[in-house]
């Protein structure tokens, strides 16, 4: 088993190395990479909207419900879903989201091509289908999952705001005045760090399954199964690792 993983890994690391090449024709990498950033980004960014409008407004309600004390001031609600939102729920929670959308479709897109003899065909022609198919996809990831998950982060406190309010919480001057106690600009920095590496990691397992799938369509679901559960596994590794390292 720890021979097969190394196998794997050997080839994962094959993969990255032998995308960086020079373009044979940079229109057509550019014209792949504008379409990967479109559909990563538009494509799930609904669903990242409406998981980060119920994220904020959950985590409003459950540290209300839990700070029962009257001696605790109504502003540390907003600190903790300020926090919360930074550090853990927009970067982590969303990239495993992402992971099930973006690493479905990049891991399925790529076997669909290789059980269809695309990438063959490309190899025949002369064209490296690792700088065409998989650099522009961890490429686009890699600018706009960050983009993503700032933008969760943004609505995710306006979902709480909004929450704290509608439900008679906490007002909005109030949870404003929360907003810029103790804030840390460190926070952001550390949710962006967070961001980058997962997108890294969700868009290169994927490929890498996708890439190389054998078989037919029974094996293209396997391959992004394996690319969705094994990309959930690093990222909370991943979570934990800079957690430790960072904070």
């Amino acid at each position: 088993m720890f021979s097969t993983f190394l196998t794997e890994f050997g080839k994962y690391l094959i993969m990255l190395k032998t995308m960086f090449s020079r373009p044979e024709n940079f229109k057509m990498y550019w014209k792949e990479f504008i379409s990967q950033c479109y559909e990563i980004g538009f494509g799930a960014l609904p669903i990242v909207l409406i998981i980060s409008i119920f994220l904020g407004a959950v985590t409003t309600v459950q540290t209300a419900y839990q700070l029962v004390s009257p001696l605790i001031p109504l502003t540390t609600i907003a600190q903790i879903v300020r926090d919360s939102i930074l550090l853990e729920l927009s970067p982590t929670v969303l990239s495993i989201v992402l992971a099930g959308v973006v690493g479905s479709k990049v891991a399925s897109e790529l076997g669909n091509m290789r059980v269809s003899e695309q990438i063959d065909a490309l190899e025949i022609m002369g064209i490296n289908p690792y700088s065409y198919l998989v650099f522009p996809k961890i490429a686009a990831s890699f600018i706009m999952m960050p983009i993503l998950v700032m933008i969760s982060c943004i609505v995710g406190i306006w979902g709480g705001r909004v929450a704290g309010d509608f439900s008679g919480i906490i007002s909005p001057n109030v949870f404003d005045r929360g907003l810029r106690m103790g804030f840390s600009s460190f926070n952001v920095v550390f949710a962006m760090i967070k961001a980058y590496t997962f997108a890294f990691l969700i868009s290169s397992i994927s490929a890498y399954y996708g890439y190389h799938v054998r078989g037919g369509s029974l094996e293209i679901g396997r391959a992004s199964t394996k690319a969705v559960v094994t990309s959930c596994i690093t990222i909370l590794i991943a979570d934990y690792i800079l957690a430790a390292v960072l904070l």
